[in-house]
């Protein structure tokens, strides 16, 4: 059973940083292309980052460029996401994305195979 869940949200100052993990079970963590996604209220949600498989290979929207970093950890099935600088516009309900497809570097939701249930990242100004 694939199980994808994500921890690391929280409140926080604007400036301040957080770092999320995703953990991955019942799939093959370190062939999969990972990701976050994130959706603010009354919006759609949106690609933030997504990792390749070996870890070398990453792409970040431009609204997050410079402030976050995502990475993995393949012997923990881990992946995370420091996020740093925050602002009240990165408020939004973060999801973790396993097992992207399709051309490299397009964050789109319909190439996601497992979702996490989302951690809250809540920024205050």
């Amino acid at each position: 059973q694939v199980q994808v869940a994500e921890s690391g949200g929280g409140l926080v100052q604007t400036g301040g940083s957080l770092r999320l993990s995703c953990t991955a079970s019942g799939l093959p963590f370190a062939s999969y292309r990972m990701g976050w996604f994130r959706q603010a209220p009354g919006k759609e949600r949106e690609g933030v980052s997504c990792i390749s498989e070996s870890g070398r290979g990453t792409v970040y929207a431009d609204s997050v460029k410079g402030r976050f970093t995502i990475s993995r950890d393949n012997a923990k099935n881990t992946l995370y996401l420091q996020m740093n600088s925050l602002k009240p516009e990165d408020t939004a309900m973060y999801y973790c994305a396993a097992g992207l497809k399709g051309q490299w570097g397009l964050l789109r939701e319909a190439a996601v195979t497992y979702w996490g249930q989302g951690t809250q990242v809540t920024v205050s100004s």
